[in-house]
């Protein structure tokens, strides 16, 4: 797996739960809209969606429900709970840290990091076990 399909598969969570706070929306709903607003950045299919819907249900952030579209056809649809509004927020929050992070190492601007010199050790104490002390006079 490629550095972009692991940047993908780190941002597919806060993408969801971002259109879920929009409107309720089902699989291959979810997976248009995103590749759609990407330009085609995040090419992503319905099938590997799957697993970060189930872990976002598990996770109490989002709900499922079942609604007829069309005569016989019954489409599940995703609703964002209170708890993935949370958790978007602080996903945002952890991404936008991580970004900036990212973009100043990227800068290239020199560290003001400056390495304390060690402090000297102490001389380790020798044992007087079997030698005479010398007196001091």
């Amino acid at each position: 797996m490629g550095i972009r399909e692991n940047f993908k598969r780190g941002s597919i969570e806060m993408l969801i739960l971002y259109l879920l706070t929009q409107e309720d929306m089902y699989g291959y709903q979810l997976a248009q809209e995103i590749n759609e607003r990407s330009e085609g950045q995040f090419d992503i299919t319905e099938g590997s969606m799957y697993p970060t819907l189930y872990r976002l249900i598990e996770k109490n952030a989002i709900s499922d429900y079942k609604k007829l579209s069309g005569k016989r056809r019954t489409r599940v649809y995703y609703h964002i709970e209170k708890e993935g509004v949370e958790l978007l927020e602080k996903i945002k929050e952890d991404y936008q840290a991580i970004n900036e992070g990212v973009a100043k190492i990227l800068s290239g601007k020199p560290s003001t990091f400056k390495e304390e010199e060690p402090e000297p050790k102490a001389p380790a104490k020798t044992s007087t076990r079997g030698r005479k002390k010398k007196v001091q006079e």
